[in-house]
């Protein structure tokens, strides 16, 4: 079953009347949080195909109604699981783009695209094909690893340029790599990945050399 029939068929599950949510209390968060980051180290072995409520629910140790009590259905469940996964996947990028010897800003972009690679790379792929498949119910997965990206991506710039510099500059490497996500996602050419990515540090390289 695809990922995109079984969420659907999940949604079925949704919550029936009388069904409470989650108040908000601190105990219900840590609660649920709990079980958001057991269904996200889920997806991330995985994958996303597949994913339904009921293998959400074997995977964070309790039963779906329980899952439902904190999160509005399938859907909702693995939009957020997905949205941890990312959050967890840029601060590694980052961190790795703010070692010492990532001195230059190809250096730096060199070892983003290292951790974007890297661990839990496959679920995060997925979701850009959910994205493109269903904007109308995932659209929010997209916008969002926009949001999340492109700050920490100004960040690498270098410090004395402007504003538009940087922006300019970070919404270029932000693009490519995700081009690059998407052609290692579909043709699996890793090794064509890997020199358009020397080709994108050479421009970068210009770009920083030109002052």
């Amino acid at each position: 079953m695809s990922t995109t029939e079984s969420t659907t068929d999940s949604t079925a599950e949704a919550p029936r009347a009388g069904y409470r949510r989650s108040a908000g209390t601190p105990r219900a968060e840590a609660r649920r949080q709990e079980l958001l980051s057991r269904v996200s180290d889920d997806l991330a072995v995985n994958g996303l195909v597949d994913f339904s409520l009921r293998r959400a629910a074997r995977a964070a140790g309790t039963t779906h109604k329980v899952l439902l009590y904190h999160f509005d259905g399938a859907d909702d469940l693995l939009r957020q699981a997905i949205l941890q996964l990312r959050e967890r996947r840029i601060t590694t990028a980052l961190a790795a783009a703010q070692e010492p010897a990532a001195r230059t800003l190809a250096d730096r972009v060199r070892a983003v695209w290292s951790a974007l690679a890297g661990e839990q790379s496959r679920v995060l792929d997925q979701a850009i094909g959910l994205t493109m498949y269903d904007p109308a119910r995932y659209a929010e997965l997209g916008r969002t690893a926009s949001e999340r990206y492109l700050p920490g991506l100004l960040q690498l710039c270098p410090a004395d340029w402007d504003e538009r510099r940087k922006l300019e500059v970070a919404q270029m490497i932000m693009a490519t790599l995700r081009g690059f996500i998407v052609e290692w996602l579909t043709s699996g050419d890793m090794a064509g990945v890997q020199a358009g990515l020397e080709a994108l540090a050479r421009a970068v390289e210009r770009e920083e050399a030109a002052g």
